[in-house]
């Protein structure tokens, strides 16, 4: 079970219609797709989430050519330096490519021995995986009229639980002002009864602006803010200031402990270093009871992974983000998966349980190619220019 070749294929995934955060508008997402050919003539599938990370992973292809695909201490010995910085490389990107590379090894490994990944990594604890429902402001996309308004974003959370039975909504602020996304809370609170409520501001708020928008939208029953603030320190001066738990993108446990906020860290099989590093700090995270979910935006290969690995690993009990009902395309031949009663069923099949669509990725790579990277680095132009230019 050899490493015979490894590929790297950058690939757009559109969305049905542009979304607004606080950096501006995106209306596509850049992952990179690995495949791991193996001497057994099996090929395992990953995915960087960072954008093209193509050139990186192939700088780590003959470094790994001939290695066991189970021999994962050695992989990561071979790719990443022995220290969190030096000056000669960039240790976040390396880390971010080889966990792509390492993801594939799993899936590969799953598909020889005829199981899912979730076995692999002690067995599943759970068939279903809880996510939760995603809003914002949209622009119109080419078969989405988006939500122009408060209103618009509350009856499109009312349709979700109408259709699908949605039980946590977790949404975008810090776009337009806030008076207006105070209205917007209150419509979606209106819309979708006591369910879970969670408000992503993408660092979007000063600490005064934070406290003010907190006190406004706290009657509401604000279960999680998300990233309010830039940093953790500014995060824990606002613990007096709000009922709700905090969430963050930034992996920190030590100051997380320190600080004593955030509640929980939300990210991706990518930032720590792959699965089994990530897999070790989700039991960290518990043992310092410090919540842990995933983050939204992966295609239906990275997704499939984090499916796999929230089935085994019991500490990961919250809902995780997703965008599924957002994407216009996808990768794998099984399609992106439709969450039911805020739920999706973990993919049966070995390693990930997927399967890649060549065609697809074929398509997704010219999107790729005409488009460039997104999010892009200027980010979109602001939310209501959109609006009075349609």
């Amino acid at each position: 079970m050899r490493i015979r070749d490894i590929r790297a294929t950058p690939v757009n995934i559109p969305f049905t219609a542009p979304y607004v955060f606080s950096y501006g508008s995106i209306a596509s997402l850049t992952k990179t797709v690995v495949e791991v050919d193996t001497d057994a003539g099996v090929t395992g599938l990953g995915e960087v989430a960072d954008g093209d990370r193509s050139g990186d992973v192939l700088k780590l292809r003959e470094r790994l050519i001939g290695l066991d695909i189970r021999d994962l201490n050695t992989a990561e010995k071979r790719c990443l330096p022995g220290m969190r910085y030096t000056p000669w490389s960039n240790v976040a990107a390396l880390k971010r490519a080889f966990a792509g590379v390492e993801m594939a090894l799993w899936d590969a490994r799953g598909k020889i021995d005829g199981v899912p990944l979730s076995t692999l990594l002690g067995g599943a604890v759970r068939s279903e995986i809880a996510l939760s429902e995603y809003f914002s402001f949209r622009m119109p996309g080419a078969k989405e009229p988006g939500e122009a308004t408060p209103l618009d974003i509350a009856r499109y959370c009312g349709r979700m639980v109408e259709e699908h039975n949605s039980d946590v909504f977790e949404g975008k602020v810090a776009t337009v002002s806030l008076t207006e996304e105070v209205e917007m809370v209150k419509e979606i609170r209106s819309a979708i009864g006591d369910r879970e409520l969670r408000l992503d501001a993408n660092y979007g708020w000063t600490v005064p602006t934070a406290r003010e928008a907190m006190r406004r939208l706290d009657p509401y029953v604000i279960h999680y803010y998300e990233d309010p603030v830039e940093t953790l320190e500014e995060l824990a001066q606002l613990r007096p200031h709000t009922r709700a738990s905090f969430s963050t993108h930034q992996i920190d446990l030590a100051k997380t402990i320190s600080l004593r906020a955030p509640d929980c860290i939300v990210t991706n099989l990518c930032e720590l270093g792959g699965i089994r590093r990530t897999a070790e700090f989700v039991r960290m995270c518990e043992h310092f009871d410090v919540g842990f979910r995933f983050h939204s935006g992966e295609t239906g290969i990275g997704s499939a992974a984090y499916l796999q690995v929230s089935a085994a690993l019991e500490p990961v009990r919250e809902a995780s983000q997703t965008l599924f009902r957002w994407y216009a395309d996808d990768l794998v031949e099984q399609g992106t998966p439709v969450p039911k009663n805020g739920k999706v069923a973990v993919p049966a099949g070995p390693g990930l349980g997927v399967t890649l669509d060549k065609k697809a990725l074929t398509r997704c790579h010219q999107r790729f190619l005409e488009e460039g990277t997104f999010p892009q680095g200027q980010g979109g132009r602001p939310f209501r220019e959109h609006f009075t230019r349609v």
